[in-house]
């Protein structure tokens, strides 16, 4: 069974907190809703959903990869 940890974004840099949203916000299938964004708009509403603790930043170790999730999932997703 995975094992997830989560990673605090204030325990990250400034510069790899953005290089993680920008990655995330570029992924194929992620949709924003009717109208295009900008990679700008996109990484400062993750930004927004992450301060307000609606996503969480876990990390998965044993594969190694990180993921944003919805706050309901990520609490499912930790006490296992």
């Amino acid at each position: 069974m995975p094992q997830y940890v989560e990673v605090p974004r204030q325990r990250l840099a400034a510069d790899v907190l953005r290089a993680l949203l920008e990655e995330y916000a570029s992924r194929d299938g992620t949709d924003y809703g009717a109208r295009e964004m900008s990679l700008e708009e996109k990484v400062a509403a993750l930004e927004a959903q992450l301060q307000r603790s609606e996503l969480r930043l876990l990390y998965e170790m044993e594969s190694e990869q990180w993921d944003l999730v919805p706050q309901e999932q990520a609490a499912q997703l930790l006490d296992n």
